[in-house]
């Protein structure tokens, strides 16, 4: 019986194990099998709470986000505001017809290729007749004309100086002057240079304009010929201005003071209003620069003879050449060696067309070989250093046209490139007080300057070199 019963109901069947466990996977076990209570983790709790905070959070914020997009409200306040003054109306821009006078043009020439009538010229003349700025045209003066639509005469400008601009205004018959100041001012620069080739290479290394070394060479022509007498090595420290309108550049200024060393000869200039308001320049000392005599009377090509012995190259006979020949284009003008009183006026045997000038009781001047005088000279006419007096020629016993000049003291013929000119007298006791006390701080900064490009130079020389 009992193996019988346990062969009926086996503990074990496989049957019976594959039954009980699909019950299990479907939460089911049967009548035998009781459902277990959940356990709370620690992971449930994290989550569970996390869950709150975030649904509390909602409840807090969601009012606010609800108003974001809700358009916003503002309250108006009236506010006092002052009032603006009225904006003056801008004039319409007018248009100027700028010519620049060309040589030998005149106003009259001007409104005339213009088109403008004869009576504004006349209006415009005697608007400006105690000026006399328009009766005296210059090449390179800018002349502006303003028209109305009809092309008649509106308006007419000029510079009545570089810092003041006149405008004309034609209406109806009439005319109104206004004068504009115009701002100029002076700029101060200083060069240095040291001659290698010639003058005019060296100073334009140094930064200066043709137009300085023009004026450069015009200051020392007393002294030196810069054309002519510069050498290697001769030196030059320049005190200068330029002169700048509106802020453009308007041209070349002045020197102001200079320093030349030349063939080991110190020279030295500085530029001084004299009590009359002229001015002058005066060396170091206070001497004036400007000699009694000037050496060379006209801007000439080439000494063509010398003074001295010579043979003649007319008579063929060997004599005294009692002056310097200066070879030069003809109708060159020559000017008054000085101040003085001419003696002789007229043709005078070999030397053709001649005028001689008495310059100090010593001291007198001979022009020869002219082409004609100038105008309104004649025996006891006073001229000027400087004055035209004739035009280069060859009249009289003359191979080609030049000028034969001569310098005589006591009546005795002297080489004129080697004469001892009379020396100026320095200024009176008084103006050379203050002359010194104006020219000092300018010499200084030449001396600073100098001593520095010396120096320079010597620490150049004195540098190692890389073999």
């Amino acid at each position: 019986m009992n193996r019988s019963k346990t062969a009926a109901t086996p503990r074990n069947h496989p049957g019976r194990i594959r039954q009980l466990a699909t019950r299990l996977r479907r939460g089911v076990a049967g009548s035998s099998v009781h459902t277990a209570a959940p356990h709370w983790t620690r992971e449930r709790w994290i989550l569970t709470v996390a869950v709150g905070l975030v649904t509390l959070l909602s409840v807090l914020v969601m009012p606010t986000w609800a108003s974001v997009g809700k358009p916003a409200s503002y309250a108006k306040i009236p506010l006092d505001l002052p009032t603006l003054p009225p904006q003056p109306q801008l004039a319409p821009r007018e248009n100027w017809q700028v010519v620049h006078v060309q040589p030998g043009q005149t106003l009259s020439g001007l409104f005339q290729s213009h088109g403008f009538d004869y009576a504004d010229l006349v209006l415009a003349m005697n608007a400006t007749r105690k000026s006399g700025a328009l009766h005296d045209l210059h090449p390179g003066d800018a002349i502006g004309f303003l028209t109305d639509a009809s092309g008649t005469l509106a308006g007419l400008r000029f510079n009545s100086d570089p810092g003041h601009r006149v405008i004309l205004r034609f209406a109806n018959g009439e005319v109104t002057r206004h004068v504009l100041e115009r701002d100029v001012e002076r700029r101060e620069h200083i060069a240095h240079g040291v001659i290698q080739s010639s003058l005019f290479d060296a100073a334009s290394r140094a930064g200066l304009s043709d137009a300085m070394v023009v004026k450069l060479a015009d200051v020392f022509k007393f002294d030196i010929d810069l054309a002519r007498e510069v050498r290697v090595g001769d030196r030059f420290t320049v005190i200068y201005d330029d002169v700048w309108r509106d802020g453009a550049y308007l041209h070349a200024g002045n020197i102001i003071a200079a320093e030349f060393y030349n063939r080991g000869h110190r020279f030295t200039a500085f530029r001084y209003m004299k009590p009359d308001g002229s001015y002058a320049y005066y060396s170091e000392d206070g001497r004036p620069l400007q000699k009694a005599l000037l050496r060379t009377p006209l801007k000439f090509t080439r000494i063509s003879s010398r003074f001295g012995m010579r043979m003649d190259p007319i008579l063929h006979s060997r004599h005294l050449h009692a002056g310097i020949d200066l070879a030069a284009p003809m109708g060159t003008p020559i000017h008054a060696a000085g101040n003085g009183v001419i003696t002789i006026r007229g043709w005078v045997r070999g030397y053709g067309r001649y005028i001689r000038i008495r310059n100090t009781p010593a001291y007198s001047t001979g022009y020869g070989h002219m082409s004609h005088f100038a105008r309104g000279l004649h025996i006891g006419s006073h001229v000027h250093q400087g004055q035209v007096i004739g035009y280069v020629g060859e009249s009289g016993w003359a191979t080609g046209p030049h000028l034969h000049y001569e310098v005589r003291i006591h009546g005795r013929p002297v080489n004129p490139l080697t004469v001892t000119m009379p020396k100026p007298r320095p200024l009176p006791s008084k103006l050379l007080a203050q002359f010194k006390h104006e020219e000092q701080p300018f010499m200084a900064r030449i001396a600073t300057m100098d001593a520095n490009v010396r120096l320079a130079s010597r620490t150049s020389d004195s540098s190692p070199r890389a073999d």
